[in-house]
């Protein structure tokens, strides 16, 4: 795992980045606007903001002034491809398992 990867699971691990991503997925938003939505700070907000951008969940963009942020839906997809390796992993070895069983009930 890179640690890009790393900083991925790291930033997805509190649920208020998880909260901020499902904001971000509906559009791009700045600090100001993010922190509309919860009961913190902005400099928290940004800081959460810092960590998924670090774990390329988010993209910021310069317009103006503002700094826009938005979901990296390919960074997600580089933490959805280590999940479906687990997925398949457990669905091979529940596979074996009913088969066991089922020769034991015969």
């Amino acid at each position: 795992m890179t640690d890009v990867e790393q900083m991925g699971f790291r930033a997805l691990a509190d649920p208020t980045r998880r909260n901020i991503l499902q904001l971000l997925a509906n559009n791009a938003m700045t600090i100001a606007e993010v922190a509309d939505n919860f009961q913190m700070t902005r400099a928290a907000v940004k800081k959460h903001l810092t960590i998924l951008h670090e774990g390329n969940l988010i993209s910021v963009q310069a317009e103006g002034r503002s700094r826009l942020n938005s979901l990296n839906t390919d960074g997600l997809k580089n933490v959805m491809s280590w999940f479906d390796f687990f997925d398949v992993f457990w669905d091979e070895r529940l596979n074996i398992l009913k088969t066991e069983i089922e020769k034991d009930m015969q």
